[in-house]
């Protein structure tokens, strides 16, 4: 049986207040790993000082899985009926389409309540929206292919970066994969940072072939790893830094040290409120210096 989120406390982290109530709070997001609603929330009282510069003020999709993980489960983008204030509503400058977003951790915990279990974000703010702040290479391996080999791949990812002076900074999926992002000063656009973000691909299938692919159809990935460069264009998401995951064992995607990659920290290593994730989280922070060291993108 998984630890209910008792970490606020054990990592010595300040406690969040919020005047959002949650009805139904021993309500089972997760019936196998017994995590509840307050459970989950009490894993956002948590991380919120870190997850906060990463979800408020931007786009969102959000995962709802209002009757658990293990009942029905849907994509949602848009207000619905009796959402509450704190998730707050705009409109697309592009498409007039509707956009939500949260300011602060009453809008999270707002997402709680209507059975939020997973928070997947745009690599823009709401006020900067055609200037992406960060490129993400989202690695996807093909069917068993181990997750030693998918950490390679993030190394070699890493390095190959490294070559282009872009800084590189890891989270493990809370799945199969790791997301490598790239911290930007929000000027490029839309199309020239997934333009970047296909062409990295694209040559590290080509220095690599019977590792990686960069083309997204299933016959392409028998036995690769698919670099995902699609997270890179205008309405796409990613699941957010700390955000809870969907998945058997109630995993987190959690940011971590390349160090820690070195080390073999395993893609699912850190379920909501497991002894793994307090002692990641009692650490200092890995992305702390994430946005200050952000690189303007230049193709040249």
């Amino acid at each position: 049986m998984q630890e209910k989120p008792k970490a606020a406390k054990n990592a010595k982290t300040p406690a969040i207040k919020s005047s959002v109530t949650l009805s139904h709070p021993d309500k089972l997001l997760w019936p196998r790993e017994k995590i509840s609603k307050s459970g989950l929330l009490d894993h956002y009282r948590l991380v919120w000082p870190r997850m906060e510069p990463f979800v408020v003020e931007r786009p969102l999709a959000l995962v709802r899985a209002p009757d658990g993980v293990e009942g029905e489960r849907f994509f949602q983008k848009h207000a619905s009926p009796g959402m509450s204030d704190h998730i707050h509503r705009a409109t697309d400058p592009e498409d007039g389409e509707e956009i939500l977003y949260i300011k602060d951790f009453d809008g999270l915990a707002a997402l709680v309540q209507i059975g939020v279990v997973e928070v997947h974000v745009w690599g823009a703010t709401i006020d900067r929206i055609d200037t992406p702040d960060q490129i993400v290479f989202d690695l996807d391996p093909d069917e068993g292919i181990g997750s030693d080999r998918v950490r390679d791949a993030a190394l070699d990812i890493r390095a190959r970066l490294d070559e282009l002076s872009l800084p590189a900074f890891v989270k493990t999926s809370g799945g199969k994969g790791y997301h490598v992002v790239v911290p930007l000063k929000p000027k490029a656009g839309w199309s020239e940072v997934k333009g970047f973000a296909h062409d990295f691909a694209q040559a590290m299938e080509q220095a690599a072939p019977e590792r990686f692919t960069a083309t997204l159809s299933k016959k392409a990935r028998e036995g690769r790893i698919f670099i995902d460069y699609l997270r890179n264009g205008r309405g796409s998401t990613t699941v957010a830094p700390y955000s809870s995951r969907a998945k058997k064992g109630a995993t987190v995607a959690m940011p971590v040290r390349w160090d820690e990659v070195e080390a073999g920290v395993a893609p699912d290593a850190f379920p909501l409120g497991g002894r793994a994730t307090l002692r990641r989280l009692a650490q200092d922070d890995p992305w702390a210096d994430f946005f200050s060291r952000g690189k303007l993108l230049d193709r040249k």
